[in-house]
């Protein structure tokens, strides 16, 4: 039983860490919150992040952590897509000699 206790304890640490202010803890117990309300929260966590906290990461263990326990949540859809590559631009302009040469 010692080893469940430290890995909760463990799990906790990492929460508070991440989450300091238990905003997408919380929005897993919100009833009825929908994908609007947990985009906020979410934008909200993200410009609340520590500087010394590595977003990438703490994504990566907000979504194992919060997420895989509640696949159908708003928050969880909101988590995986936040760790997707950002979208690159299509048609990108494209400045100084290479804009000026014929294609």
């Amino acid at each position: 039983m010692m080893g469940r206790k430290s890995k909760n304890d463990a799990r906790k640490a990492r929460l508070e860490q991440i989450d300091p202010n238990g905003l997408i803890r919380e929005s897993y117990r919100i009833a009825g919150i929908g994908a609007p309300e947990c985009r906020s929260i979410f934008l909200d966590w993200a410009l609340r992040l520590p500087p010394e906290v590595d977003q990438a990461g703490a994504l990566a263990d907000l979504v194992r952590l919060c997420a895989e326990g509640a696949p159908d949540h708003p928050m969880s859809d909101i988590l995986r897509e936040a760790r997707g590559a950002p979208a690159r631009p299509v048609d990108r302009r494209r400045g100084g000699r290479a804009a000026r040469r014929a294609r």
